[in-house]
């Protein structure tokens, strides 16, 4: 692991500070939404729709109101008749707000946990008592749990990606490889569920949400556009976080339910996700369902590359459209040179918890079934898997490398890589060779030894600009206001790095701010391995401007604000390297080695770097071996607690070998930084998939790679 050390005198760009942000949670005085208390506040409990599908009839609400403590309780009939569904942020398409949802369902319920209902009580307890005094009829209605068995009025969106001609590289290649690959539905599960504190001073008008993540200014705008009020009238304040990775900070019902409640009564509103309501309620992702071929040539050289996926949207067309099943379409072909692409998308809605962003979304799942066929079509040719990847791969000097594909209709471009050059240092430094003896040196009986490789290429830098303002103050201390969120990446750090270096001014006093739509005009958030790339790009500029100003003797104000755009994102990219022993009679996968290697272009803060690697790595072997969101054939969700989620535990998660390379700057931004939070998820799925089936000697079709999984592939009965 890399260690901290004291700020230099000199540059800080590049080195492995500590982490501003850790005192208070080393100390416990950080400040959690649920933390906070306010005077007259009330307690909110939703009541959700308890089958996957129904029609919502007659709702009796008059028990529970007269329940003790009871202050309100609310339903759809009591929202606003001008309220619209919620919308969404991003990628869409003409057709899809046919599957937005509304904040209380109105006539059906979706998917076992749509809130129907929300009871407000002086305390937590009289509300979750009061809840199950809410009496709703509810007519069932024949759940869909299959994307790939659904109806035609359940795809939300079709659509296809393609290039080069694709039929004719099929009929003219020496190989074909097919497979039907499967990822699972599973989730982020934060260690702090979702949470809101909502208050309405009577004085100002003005309504504050205490509680926000992610993307405060984005759903300041859409609360402020449902509830028809002006912008000015709304303020989200984000606090501490723990922990985002794309699921938490997405506009939810709740977001508009709690603020609403807030101004009905006149008094604060706080609700805080339990446990149950997470798994339940929050976004799920991952589930995918894949029919893929490739074509080769007499060499082993790639020809074309077709895919046909069913991408799992659950209940809901949620805030981020189509961004996951368009990153999918639109990284899947990798770090590699293909004469043609076809990639065919249904987004098709089911009767389960509505699906969205998950750490590496959309290429988890893409990583997972190129790299898996991969080592398939590596078998069938005779070739080392090393070899078939090697003889593919795009080189220094093809970049920039126009994909053929695109993003919400925005051709990728990939900005600058070396591949192969990576790919010989991840060898090197997890000593491949060595690993292969070990592979073939006898194991233990009943044990098997198998080794996996992946390589992929990442995106950051999404949504396009970011805002910063730079102030120095009267005492000779700098604050940093950034439109950047903090959902526990290190935010405070890198970008006080990047602005103590522009001023040359001591590390200890440049002070970041952020997450307060009162102090901070504007800003994208944090989501998409973004806040380095374009809030630190903003910041420097900013400081930059700053820093002229005071060396030219101009004296009022010492303050400088700028906006960085770039139209175009950057492309990270990385090997996971796996060496595992699988025992036969249980199926457990004990992970001998894991490394990680990953080009970053440059490296603001080392530490931050690896320590997202390693935290993805955790969240990425959680993934493939353990965690999994099963559903009954009633569309009940039976994985709904711990007890049944498994999540990874130290004793899962191995320590993982991280090198980090700077070998290609990216020209797309002033720092040459590309994101990264999501390298450490993206290949993990893919890397211990193609490591079992080495293992095994089987060909491993879908994850997760659970205990019991594995063990029926051991015994021929998978």
């Amino acid at each position: 692991m890399t260690a901290a050390v004291a700020p230099p005198a000199g540059r800080l760009i590049g080195a492995p500070v500590a982490r501003k942000e850790d005192l208070p949670l080393l100390t416990g005085t950080a400040r959690f939404v649920g933390d906070v208390g306010r005077p007259g506040m009330v307690h909110a409990v939703f009541v959700r729709g308890p089958v996957a599908h129904a029609r919502v009839g007659a709702v009796d609400i008059e028990a529970a109101r007269a329940a003790p403590g009871v202050v309100d309780v609310v339903t759809a009939a009591d929202l606003p008749d001008t309220l619209a569904p919620i919308p969404i942020r991003m990628f869409s398409r003409p057709g899809l707000e046919r599957y937005l949802q509304w904040p209380l369902a109105r006539d059906v319920v979706r998917y076992s946990g749509d809130p129907v209902a929300v009871v407000l009580a002086e305390n937590r307890y009289a509300a979750e008592d009061a809840a199950e005094l809410v009496d709703i009829e509810y007519e069932p209605l024949e759940p869909v749990l299959r994307a790939d068995a659904a109806p035609a009025d359940a795809q939300a969106a079709t659509f296809v990606v393609e290039h080069g001609d694709v039929d004719a590289a099929f009929a003219g290649a020496a190989t074909v490889v097919r497979r039907r690959l499967r990822v699972h539905r599973h989730a982020a599960v934060p260690l702090e569920p979702r949470g809101l504190v909502a208050e309405l001073d009577p004085d100002t008008g003005v309504l504050t949400v205490l509680g926000a993540a992610k993307i405060p200014h984005i759903n300041r705008r859409i609360l402020a556009r449902l509830l028809a009020w002006p912008e000015e009238r709304v303020r989200l304040v984000e606090l501490h976080v723990g922990g985002g990775f794309g699921a938490r900070g997405e506009f939810y019902p709740e977001d508009f339910v709690v603020p609403f409640c807030a101004v009905r009564l006149g008094r604060p509103v706080s609700w805080i996700e339990d446990r149950e309501e997470n798994l339940r309620a929050c976004n799920h992702s991952r589930e995918q369902m894949h029919e893929i071929a490739i074509a080769l040539d007499p060499d082993g050289r790639f020809l074309a590359l077709h895919d046909r996926f069913f991408n799992d949207a659950g209940g809901y067309v949620r805030t981020h459209g189509l961004v996951v099943p368009g990153m999918t379409a639109a990284l899947l072909p990798g770090p590699y040179r293909w004469q043609s692409y076809r990639c065919e998308v249904r987004h098709v809605l089911t009767n389960k918890t509505p699906a969205g962003t998950y750490r590496a979304p959309g290429r988890y799942e893409a990583n997972f079934v190129r790299e898996r066929l991969l080592d398939v079509a590596a078998a069938e040719l005779g070739l080392d898997p090393v070899e078939l990847r090697r003889r593919n791969l795009l080189h220094r000097r093809d970049f920039p490398y126009p994909t053929g594909t695109n993003t919400d209709g925005h051709p990728v471009v990939y900005d600058t890589g070396d591949y192969p050059l990576l790919l010989d240092k991840a060898l090197e430094r997890f000593d491949w060779d060595e690993l292969r003896r070990w592979r073939t040196a006898p194991a233990s009986a009943g044990m098997h030894r198998g080794l996996g490789l992946a390589l992929f290429v990442e995106k950051s830098g999404i949504a396009k600009w970011e805002y910063a303002r730079v102030e120095l103050t009267a005492a000779g201390d700098v604050e940093v206001f950034t439109g950047s969120a903090s959902v526990g990446q290190g935010l405070e750090t890198a970008l006080a790095q990047i602005c103590a270096d522009a001023l040359e001014v001591p590390f200890a006093r440049v002070t970041v701010r952020h997450g307060d739509t009162a102090t901070v005009p504007d800003g994208m958030g944090a989501f998409g391995s973004r806040a380095a790339t374009l809030g630190g790009s903003a910041v420097l500029i900013a400081a930059e401007a700053l820093r002229k100003r005071i060396d030219g003797g101009e004296a009022t104000p010492l303050t400088e604000e700028a906006t960085f755009e770039s139209e175009d994102m950057t492309f990270p990219y990385g090997v996971h390297v796996v060496a595992v022993e699988v025992e036969e009679r249980t199926g457990r996968v004990g992970i001998h080695r894991y490394g990680v290697a990953y080009d970053i272009g440059r490296a603001i803060n080392p530490l931050l770097v690896e320590g997202q690697l390693v935290g993805g790595v955790a969240q990425g072997v959680g993934g493939a071996l353990l965690e999994e969101l099963v559903y009954d054939d009633g569309g009940q969700l039976v994985s709904a607690s711990f007890l049944d989620y498994l999540l990874p535990t130290a004793a899962e998660v191995p320590p993982v070998d991280v090198l980090i390379t700077e070998d290609a700057p990216t020209p797309r931004n002033p720092l040459g930084a590309k994101g990264a939070g999501e390298g450490g998820a993206a290949a993990a799925g893919a890397a211990l998939g193609n490591a079992v089936a080495d293992a095994l000697g089987v060909d491993v079709e879908r994850l997760p790679l659970s205990p019991e999984r594995v063990a029926a592939l051991a015994g021929g009965t998978a």
